[in-house]
């Protein structure tokens, strides 16, 4: 049977990347198709990426303007036909149609959350002004509807599982994403992977530093990381880049503990960091949380927000502590009565998060889909 996957548009990094890359890779033989491509060539795992004609406009290069085009784009862009197809969507991926035999092709779509824009601006600032406020309303009602011819729906936690029945009135299988766990289990020690310069800087960082590492934007909760660790006294480190550096440096700058701003650091250098910290803190609520996995692939602990998918990932190994609250002392009570760990244990237990459990379960699936429609 002839399949498909789309996605909503190719970055070089991203964790619904990782998920698309995966999806392909346990499909590679399904025809692959996204908006636009922002990797410099239109391809994943070195085979071909179709874009829309979206690619060829100038709207690409801002998502928000281009939102009213994305519906139009998502059902015109591409002819089929397919017997099925998976939508890796965080935005409209799921109104994936094609102009030949679209309404025959059974839609499987693997949520990473509903539109921000629309559904949640309250977790996206871009959400909250211009065409996206105004439009909210109307694309609401689309968007349900568009969900609603999915012959299948996979959320990437119980998170958003419930965020699905609140905007769509729909109930979703749950597959967690996959982690690289196996590249990054198969180092010893990364700091052998490192320049000599990165060497020299993660050998100049204090022991048993705490590490934040994330995007540098507001709803990441940098801000609250570093006053927990100031109030614990614990020296930090931070690993990001954003358009919240300057302020990130300035609070940094303020400390009276040692702390470090290190900016859009290698992936060898990322890892090392995650494997000297003594935790990771990760304040923010999100969706799933990808790099929080990572650490704890790695072997070290978290202590990340009890709500969210964090504190699914971090209940489902046993891999660290829950704050309920966004309370710096609270946080910071947390620092400073963290147990010991037994890494290589925590090691062990985050094997469960591989590509290879995530592909297994999303072929079963797919599995289910077509054996039904037969």
């Amino acid at each position: 049977m002839s399949g498909a996957i789309v996605h909503e548009w190719v970055s070089e990094h991203g964790g619904s990347e990782r998920v698309f890359r995966e999806i392909q890779a346990a499909f590679p033989n399904a025809a692959t198709y996204c908006l636009w491509s922002d990797t410099g060539e239109p391809s994943v795992n070195g085979l071909p990426v179709l874009e829309s004609w979206l690619a060829r406009t100038a709207l690409r290069k801002n998502k928000v303007a281009a939102l009213p085009f994305m519906l139009l784009a998502w059902r015109t862009s591409w002819p089929g036909p397919h017997d099925w197809v998976i939508a890796s969507s965080h935005l409209f991926g799921h109104h994936v149609r094609f102009t030949q035999g679209g309404d025959a092709t059974k839609k499987i779509v693997y949520v990473h959350t509903p539109a921000r824009y629309i559904w949640t601006p309250e977790l996206d600032a871009r959400g909250q002004y211009g065409i996206a406020r105004l439009a909210a309303p109307i694309l609401k009602g689309v968007d349900r509807r568009r969900a609603r011819e999915a012959a299948c729906l996979i959320s990437n936690s119980e998170f958003v599982r419930e965020r699905v029945k609140r905007a769509w009135g729909r109930d979703s299988a749950v597959v967690y994403p996959p982690v690289d766990v196996h590249r990054i289990q198969g180092v010893r020690d990364w700091a052998d992977e490192l320049t000599d310069d990165e060497r020299a800087l993660l050998e100049s960082l204090p022991e048993g530093y705490c590490l934040a590492a994330s995007r540098l934007v507001d709803y990441k909760r940098i801000d609250l990381a570093l006053k927990a660790a100031e109030e614990a006294r614990e020296p930090i480190v931070v690993a990001g880049t954003g358009p919240l550096e300057a302020e990130i440096r300035s609070q940094i700058e303020r400390m009276s503990v040692p702390a470090l701003l290190i900016t859009s650091p290698s992936t060898p250098l990322l890892l090392a960091l995650y494997q000297r910290a003594r935790v990771m803190l990760f304040p923010a609520i999100e969706d799933f949380g990808i790099m929080p996995v990572e650490a704890m692939a790695i072997g070290t602990p978290v202590i990340g927000r009890a709500v969210g998918g964090v504190s699914e990932s971090v209940s489902h190994v046993g891999g660290g502590v829950l704050v309920s609250s966004d309370s710096p002392s609270e946080w910071a009570q947390s620092i400073r009565t963290f147990p010991d760990f037994d890494r290589a244990a925590l090691r062990d237990r985050a094997t469960y998060f591989s590509a290879e459990r995530f592909r297994a379960e999303i072929a079963e699936i797919v599995r289910g889909v077509v054996d039904d429609a037969r």
